[in-house]
């Protein structure tokens, strides 16, 4: 009875150990890698597969996940680095990046610290990109510039398995002394804009005046024309009058100017009395005589 016991425990406690082996095999094969995360798993040390999100099957101990590894967009700490510019101007760049690990096994077997050897790239980059820059090409072209530093720090971490997402440049700062020369350029080109203005203003008025003086002595010739016309119009009438009526209309015309003179001197302040000569009595008789014969 004791044997049949034994016999008996000694069947369940290995069937008991069989399912405690599968449940452990279960338990070690199966994966489940999260969506924002890849799994590098090793077999004796050596590189076997890349785990990507979902349920995956590994060998129970065989396989191992040596590294999990966060696909998730990652951004450096700000960092702050020294430039000359071309034109021998000290600043300081404040930088940023983004990145994300495409292949994390080039990630974890080429690179021991990633986050220090991209910010050690950008700095190596940003330092020698500046230096072929003036200082206002640095201020004028930033976006060029980040654009420039972006696909240098690509190409330098390409071995690492890494997406560069965006570089940033946060500020770019001048020393004191640099910046209070900048503020007297700028204030000297502000006077020299505002005495240009002046000038020009000053130019303007002037042409204006002499557009106007040009316009009025433009019109006043015009009116001069135009008098001179009429003149030489009653002149030419008067031509024809002599020379359809011969010595009628001439004195006619003499007796109508000395009417228009008499009557001019009479009509003038303080005049009383006319004195007229008596042989222009007998002009002013013949005149009226052919101002009624005209009437």
């Amino acid at each position: 009875m004791e044997d049949v016991l034994l016999t008996l425990l000694g069947d369940n406690l290995v069937i008991v150990l069989l399912a405690g082996v599968i449940l452990l095999s279960l338990f070690l094969g199966i994966r489940i890698v999260p969506q924002s995360e890849k799994h590098v798993v090793e077999r004796f040390g050596r590189l076997r597969s890349v785990l990507g999100p979902g349920i995956n099957f590994i060998i129970p101990f065989l396989d191992r996940v040596a590294h999990k590894v966060s696909i998730l967009e990652r951004q450096l700490p700000t960092a702050s680095q020294d430039a000359i510019t071309s034109d021998n101007v000290l600043v300081q760049v404040e930088t940023s990046v983004f990145y994300r690990i495409l292949e994390p096994e080039r990630t974890v077997y080429r690179i021991r610290d990633v986050d220090a050897a991209i910010a050690t790239t950008v700095a190596g980059i940003v330092r020698a990109e500046i230096g072929k820059m003036e200082l206002d090409e640095v201020q004028s072209n930033r976006s060029q510039l980040i654009q420039q530093i972006k696909v240098l720090v690509e190409d330098a971490v390409d071995d690492w398995g890494i997406e560069v997402t965006r570089a940033e440049i946060l500020d770019v700062n001048l020393d004191q002394a640099t910046r209070d020369a900048m503020l007297q350029q700028l204030n000297a080109e502000r006077a020299r804009r505002a005495a240009v203005t002046e000038a020009e203003g000053q130019k303007r008025a002037v042409e204006l005046a002499a557009d106007a003086e040009l316009y009025a002595a433009e019109q006043e010739a015009k009116a001069r024309r135009v008098l001179a016309d009429a003149e030489a119009y009653a002149t030419s009438a008067v031509a024809r009058a002599i020379q359809d009526n011969g010595l009628e209309a001439a004195q006619y015309q003499v007796a109508l100017k000395q009417v228009e003179a008499l009557t001019t001197v009479g009509g003038s302040a303080g005049s009383q009395t006319i004195l007229v000569p008596a042989d222009a009595v007998a002009a002013f008789g013949d005149a009226f005589k052919m101002l009624r014969g005209r009437g």
